[in-house]
C-alpha cells in the first residue's frame, strides 16, 4: 500500500520577496502627480522643469474649427499662431497666457484652405485653397482684403519672402504652374510651369531662387533672374510633401510621401554630389496623402527639425546625428502641421483632429 504525499506547501507571498525602499521626500524641483492616501503612496513623482513662457508645458487650442486642420503657424514675432481649416476658416490665438482665439476669419474661400503664410512688414495673413483661389486678410480687422484666382487647379503651397524691399510670395497648385506675384498685385510676374503638380515650394533667403517639390519626387531650383531652372535636387522615392530653408539658408527640409524626410545640402559649393545632407527617418506619411509641412528650430539656429506624421506624433530629429530627440504624443489624428517658435523652445502641431498643441521642449537635449 502506497503511503499517502503530503499536499505542497503554498508558495509564499511575493511582498515577502520585496524589500520596500526606503522613502525620501521629494526635493522642492518635484512635483507629485497622485496625491490619494498618505505621504507613501505619492508613487508618481515627476522632476518639471520649464524651458519657455507658455502657462503649462503642453496647452491645447481646441474648440475653433469643425475640420481638419492643414497648417498652422506662429507669427514673426511668435506672439500669435494662426491655423487653416477645410471648414474654410482661419483662427487666430494668442501664444501667450491666456491662450485664447481671439478672431476666426471667415469668407476667405469657398472650400478648403491648404496653406497659410503670416505677411513679413504688415498685420496681413495669404492663404490659398483648394479652389483656385490666392487670398490677403487683416488680422487687425479680420476682413479679406483681396481674393485672385491664381490657378487653374488646388493650390498646394505658398511661401514669401522680402527682397529689395518687396514682399513676393510664389504658389504652387495642382495644374503644373508655380507663380510668382507681388503682394497686393493681380497679376503674376512670373511663371514657370514644372510639368507635373506642385506640392510644395520655398524661396531661398535671398529670393534669388524657389526650390519647388513636384510629383515627379524631385525638388526644382529655378532662378528668379535667369527665369529657368538651373538644378534639381534628387533622394526622394515618392513626392515631397513640403519645403522648409533652415536658419542658415543652407539647408533645405523636405518629407515625402515615403515616410523619408531629406535634408538637402544648397550651398552654392556643397560637398556631397548629390547633395543629400542628411535622409532621416521615424515620422510614417501614411496611407492619407498628407501635405505634412515640417520645420527648422529657430531659437538654437537650425539645430533640430521636425514632422508630424500618420502615428499621431511629432517626431524631433538633431539635424547633425540624425538620431530622434523627441517623439511627441497628444493628438488623435494624422499630424499635418508643425512649427518652431521663433525666440523659444516651442513646437506648435495641427492635426486632423481639428486641435492645435503646443508643448515646450529642453533646448539642452
Amino acid at each position: 500500500m502506497e503511503k499517502r504525499k503530503s499536499p505542497p506547501s503554498p508558495p509564499p507571498l511575493a511582498s515577502a520577496l520585496i524589500k520596500r525602499a526606503r522613502a525620501t521626500p521629494p526635493p522642492q524641483t518635484q512635483i507629485a502627480i497622485s496625491t490619494s492616501g498618505s505621504d507613501r503612496d505619492k508613487g508618481l513623482i515627476r522632476t518639471i522643469q520649464r524651458t519657455s513662457g507658455l502657462e503649462a508645458p503642453i496647452v491645447s487650442l481646441a474648440g475653433a474649427h469643425g475640420a481638419e486642420i492643414l497648417c498652422c503657424r506662429f507669427d514673426p514675432t511668435g506672439q500669435n499662431i494662426a491655423a487653416a481649416s477645410a471648414d474654410r476658416t482661419v483662427s487666430l490665438w494668442r501664444t501667450y497666457p491666456p491662450n485664447v482665439n481671439y478672431g476666426q476669419i471667415v469668407n476667405l474661400h469657398k472650400t478648403a484652405i491648404t496653406d497659410l503664410q503670416w505677411s513679413l512688414n504688415s498685420p496681413t495673413i495669404y492663404t490659398v485653397s483648394a479652389d483656385h483661389t490666392l487670398s490677403q486678410a487683416d488680422v487687425t480687422t479680420g476682413t479679406r482684403t483681396r481674393r485672385i484666382r491664381a490657378h487653374g487647379g488646388v493650390i498646394n503651397t505658398i511661401d514669401r519672402v522680402l527682397a529689395g524691399g518687396t514682399e513676393l510670395l510664389v504658389t504652387g497648385a495642382d495644374d503644373g504652374f508655380i507663380r510668382i506675384w507681388e503682394a497686393g498685385e493681380k497679376e503674376p510676374v512670373q511663371q514657370w510651369k514644372v510639368g507635373c503638380p506642385v506640392t510644395a515650394a520655398c524661396w531661398s533667403a535671398d529670393g534669388s531662387q524657389v526650390f519647388v517639390g513636384a510629383l515627379d519626387n524631385e525638388v526644382h531650383v529655378y532662378d528668379v533672374r535667369k527665369q529657368e531652372e538651373v538644378y534639381s535636387l534628387r533622394g526622394h522615392t515618392d513626392t515631397p510633401v513640403s519645403l522648409s530653408l533652415s536658419p542658415s539658408s543652407h539647408y533645405l527640409l523636405s518629407p515625402s510621401l515615403s515616410s523619408q524626410t531629406v535634408i538637402y545640402d544648397i550651398r552654392p559649393f556643397s560637398p556631397t554630389p548629390n547633395r543629400v545632407h542628411r535622409v532621416l527617418h521615424g515620422a510614417p506619411a501614411g496611407f492619407e496623402n498628407v501635405l505634412s509641412r515640417g520645420a527648422w528650430s529657430k531659437d538654437d539656429g537650425g539645430k533640430r527639425v521636425a514632422v508630424g506624421g500618420a502615428d499621431r506624433a511629432v517626431t524631433i530629429w538633431e539635424v547633425e546625428s540624425g538620431r530622434i530627440l523627441y517623439k511627441l504624443p497628444g493628438h488623435k489624428g494624422t499630424v499635418t502641421s508643425v512649427d518652431f517658435h521663433p525666440k523659444e523652445p516651442i513646437i506648435l502641431s495641427g492635426s486632423k483632429d481639428a486641435t492645435m498643441l503646443l508643448g515646450e521642449i529642453d533646448p539642452s537635449i
